[in-house]
């Protein structure tokens, strides 16, 4: 599994091809969600875009109409960060080195934010969830089920997105 590190003024990671086609799948539903299935009717939608007063929708939807957009736009830009430095053949290419500068690693984290976000909705995720518990639980019941893929995949994301913020900060890693 790879691991971001800090190298010479970067952010730098060495995916496996399977782990290119993970982040590529999952950035590009992020985009598609952005794009082609926007709609507030969708709980992913509703967590991405939440009400900033949830006590007055007339202000929610003044302020939404306001910043809804450029949210959204900056939100595919940042899924686009990570899509734009992976191979889309990555078995070809034998994987990927992705080297991120602190603008880029701002938005492949936020992106990586956003994705966990869906997935978590998705999952049905709450705070107070154990996701070791929940994948254990998954995989004893049916062990090829997508579920025990996509909750391997959030974990894998969740992952990928502390290592990148310890290498951003410089904090000593957490990660088991």
């Amino acid at each position: 599994m790879s691991m971001f590190r800090r190298r010479s003024g970067r952010f730098v990671a060495i995916f496996s091809p399977d782990e290119v086609r993970v982040l590529r799948k999952v950035a590009g539903e992020v985009v598609a969600l952005l794009t082609e299935g926007f709609d507030h009717g969708d709980p992913v939608v509703d967590r991405l875009f939440p009400d900033t007063y949830p006590e007055d929708a007339a202000s929610s939807a003044e302020f939404r109409r306001y910043t809804e957009s450029d949210l959204k736009t900056a939100k595919i830009d940042q899924a686009g960060a990570v899509l734009a430095v992976l191979p889309t053949d990555p078995d070809a290419d034998g994987g990927a080195e992705v080297r991120l500068d602190e603008e880029a690693a701002e938005a492949w984290l936020r992106a990586l934010n956003d994705a966990r976000l869906a997935m978590g909705v998705r999952l049905d995720m709450k705070a107070d969830t154990d996701l070791g518990a929940e994948l254990a639980a998954a995989e004893r019941d049916d062990p090829s089920s997508s579920r025990v893929f996509q909750l391997s995949v959030y974990a894998y994301l969740g992952y990928l997105q502390e290592s990148l913020l310890a290498a951003i900060t410089g904090q000593p890693r957490s990660l088991a």
